[in-house]
């Protein structure tokens, strides 16, 4: 039986700074990978064909998510990734009924924490709230963007795997836009993986110190 081959032509196909996922012991040709390269597609080896499947799927979902002040772009944002080829996991909110937004971008942080989705994007009124809850999330670096700028830097500079938005201060034209840019643009890494390698040791200090603080607490309660 012959092996897959990955050529140019489908790793231009794949949108700049995604992983490009490969059964292993694929042919890559060199004009692929010279491609790869520089459009930093990480070519990913899968030891199995579910694997493979399985990859290429969460690749393409967005946990979605909007209180009852974004509920109407997110619809409109939903139709528009779905238009894209995305896969959307929606998490609510499903009318514009008033709901708490802590709930339900936990629900979009959790979703891409546990590998469910690889993106994220909450909207509430303003964003702001919503990126405070998810930042939470260990895990998780939120990103409450509302032009190509901030769009554009939060991915290139901060790897920002949560998009937070305002239903209440952007148009449909706006959104999109901010949304395109940043599920396009690809996280530069170089000095700006340093950078967010010192966020994740912030997270993982605090993290040690809530746990040596809580046995700290059971040890004095025996």
């Amino acid at each position: 039986m012959s092996k897959p081959v990955l050529t140019e032509a489908e790793v231009k196909q794949l949108e700049a700074g995604s992983p490009c996922y490969v059964l292993r012991g694929t042919l890559i040709t060199a004009l692929a990978r010279e491609l790869a390269n520089l459009r930093q597609n990480e070519i990913i080896e899968c030891g199995s064909a579910e694997d493979l499947a399985r990859l290429k799927a969460s690749n393409r979902q967005i946990a979605l998510g909007a209180d009852h002040g974004g509920f109407v772009l997110k619809e409109q944002l939903k139709t528009f990734l779905k238009d894209a080829g995305y896969q959307v996991l929606d998490y609510g909110a499903h009318s514009q009924e008033a709901v708490d937004y802590p709930d339900l971008a936990l629900k979009v942080a959790i979703a891409v924490k546990s590998g469910q989705a690889l993106w994220g994007i909450m909207v509430d009124g303003v964003g702001t709230g919503s990126c405070m809850v998810a930042n939470k999330v260990p895990g998780i670096r939120a990103a409450h963007c509302y032009d190509r700028l901030t769009a554009r830097n939060s991915r290139e500079h901060n790897d920002a795997n949560v998009l937070t938005l305002g239903g209440q201060v952007l148009a449909l034209d706006q959104a999109t836009l901010i949304v395109s840019t940043w599920l396009n643009t690809p996280f530069a890494g170089g000095r700006h993986q340093r950078r967010v390698s010192k966020i994740e040791q912030v997270e993982q200090q605090f993290l040690k110190d809530t746990v040596a603080a809580i046995a700290g607490d059971c040890s004095c309660a025996l």
